[in-house]
C-alpha cells in the first residue's frame, strides 16, 4: 500500500464519487455518518448540500455546531483507493445560489436532469437547502494499486 500524491489525490477527490460525511453526534452517540454528493476541483475546498425537499436534517445542526467534518470518498473496484480529508466548515449558504447546487448536482446527473433537481429543491416551499464549504485542513490517502 502507497499513499497519493498530492496532486493524485485531489484528482481522485474530483472525480465524482459519492462521498461519506461523517460529524460528531455528541452525547455519546456515535458520529452522524451519510452518503453525500459534493462539489471539489483540485486546490480549492469542497462543498455539498444537506436538507433536501423540506425536509430538516439533523446533520446540519450537527455540522453548524461541530464546526469540522470528515469527509471519505473511495475507488471500491480494484485496485483499492481512498481519500479521507479533516476540514473546517468556511462557508455556510442557506438559501444558496442555484448555481452552487447545479455545480454539485450536475457532476452526478445529466444536465436537463440537474436543472429540474436544482429547480424543485430551490423551488420547494419549505426548502431547508444548506451548501456547505469545507476548507480540507488533514488528508490521508491509500493506494492499493502496488
Amino acid at each position: 500500500m502507497a499513499h497519493l500524491t498530492k496532486d493524485e489525490r485531489e484528482a481522485f477527490l474530483a472525480e465524482p464519487h459519492v462521498g461519506i460525511l461523517s460529524v460528531t453526534a455528541g452525547n455519546d452517540r456515535p458520529p452522524l455518518t451519510a452518503p453525500t454528493w459534493y462539489g471539489y476541483t483540485p486546490g480549492g475546498n469542497l462543498t455539498f448540500f444537506t436538507n433536501s425537499q423540506g425536509r430538516v436534517a439533523r446533520k446540519t445542526d450537527l455540522i453548524r455546531k461541530a464546526g469540522v467534518v470528515s469527509f471519505c470518498v473511495q475507488q471500491e473496484e480494484p485496485p483499492y483507493r481512498y481519500v479521507t480529508i479533516e476540514g473546517s466548515v468556511i462557508g455556510d449558504d442557506q438559501p444558496p445560489s442555484a448555481e452552487q447546487v447545479h455545480a454539485i448536482v450536475s457532476r452526478y446527473l445529466p444536465d436537463e436532469m440537474a436543472q429540474g433537481f436544482v429547480e424543485a429543491e430551490l423551488g420547494h416551499p419549505n426548502g431547508q437547502l444548506v451548501v456547505f464549504t469545507i476548507r480540507p485542513d488533514r488528508w490521508l490517502t491509500a493506494d492499493f494499486s502496488e
